[in-house]
């Protein structure tokens, strides 16, 4: 940031949510109020790169101060939840970057789902279950107890997210192109919407950019869902089979079950096929009959800054909180 803002601090509190696809960032006053947002490309060191996360960080900062009339000199404390940030690795060379565009501020760095669950619930009980670029679930019980499932990354991992959709769906042409499955229409969208009219050029993107290709999928399965082509259905059925597993298994093992919580959904995955939403929320329903199932209530990046916010206010609960 600029060197030279030098004005006297307002307790001001800036907070990332930062995943596969785009960062959000939100600025807070000392009552909790949002003065400023801004949005930034991908901070996920693990799949965007370091200098490509550390760059969408700085921008997302800029735009947000810039939104709230804020200079950098008054952050009091910064929090950013990044999706990849459960290693200590990337949360070291975060921490560094981030000290050096903030010197003058408290700077913490966590998880995507830690700022979500912020989001969803303070310091009370609650179920997050992320799907966008990845998936994960993760829950905290009222006596702070935390559970997670998923999260294990696009080759192990990531089940109902955007990136398994897209791969699932081009996984379904390939097998249709064998005829060892039934025919969509997906087969022609696909390589018509992402310009690659021969089957080896999408192979070949896919190699070079999977992210970009599978992601790129997910908005075509839906739109051949809203068709009711069969396969682009099975295809949103799985992954909400996938997202309703992964938050069952955290639900069941914080006893939740039988309990009244919040229960809440994030990501880009969520909110954009009324058919996989519902099989979701049928499913989830099943494993947590008394919960309140909801779309995440504010942002996870205005969860972030009152996480910083809280940190900051309570040093002994950010230790525990790191050992968490």
């Amino acid at each position: 940031m600029s060197a030279g803002w030098n004005m006297k601090p307002r307790n001001l509190y800036l907070g990332f949510d930062g995943g596969g696809t785009k960062t959000e960032c939100a600025l807070l006053d000392a009552d909790g109020r949002v003065l400023g947002k801004g949005v930034g490309g991908p901070s996920n060191p693990l799949r965007a790169g370091f200098e490509i996360a550390f760059a969408s960080l700085r921008a997302a900062a800029i735009a947000t101060l810039v939104s709230g009339s804020a200079n950098a000199s008054e952050l009091s404390a910064i929090c950013a939840g990044l999706a990849g940030a459960g290693r200590p690795k990337v949360v070291k060379r975060v921490m560094t970057f981030l000290v050096e565009e903030f010197p003058g501020a408290d700077v913490h760095v966590t998880t995507d789902f830690d700022v979500a669950l912020e989001a969803a619930a303070g310091t009370g009980p609650a179920v997050v279950l992320i799907a966008g670029t990845g998936s994960v679930a993760v829950g905290r019980d009222g006596h702070g107890r935390m559970i997670r499932a998923g999260g294990a990354g696009p080759w192990v991992g990531d089940a109902g997210s955007a990136f398994d959709i897209g791969r699932n769906a081009v996984a379904a042409v390939a097998r249709a192109r064998d005829a060892l499955g039934p025919v969509s229409m997906l087969a022609d969208m696909i390589p018509d919407r992402l310009q690659c009219p021969l089957w080896e050029q999408l192979i070949e993107r896919i190699a070079q950019n999977p992210d970009g290709v599978f992601t790129s999928v997910f908005p075509l399965v839906v739109e051949a869902a809203d068709a009711e082509d069969p396969v682009a259905r099975e295809v949103l059925l799985r992954a909400a089979l996938d997202l309703s597993r992964i938050a069952a298994s955290v639900i069941r093992r914080l006893d939740l079950d039988q309990q009244e919580f919040v229960l809440a959904k994030s990501g880009g995955v969520h909110g954009r096929s009324a058919f996989l939403d519902s099989a979701l929320e049928n499913l989830l329903r099943t494993a947590a009959p008394r919960a309140s199932i909801m779309p995440l209530p504010q942002s996870p990046a205005i969860g972030a800054a009152r996480l910083a916010m809280r940190l900051l206010a309570h040093p002994a609960e950010e230790a525990v909180h790191d050992r968490a």
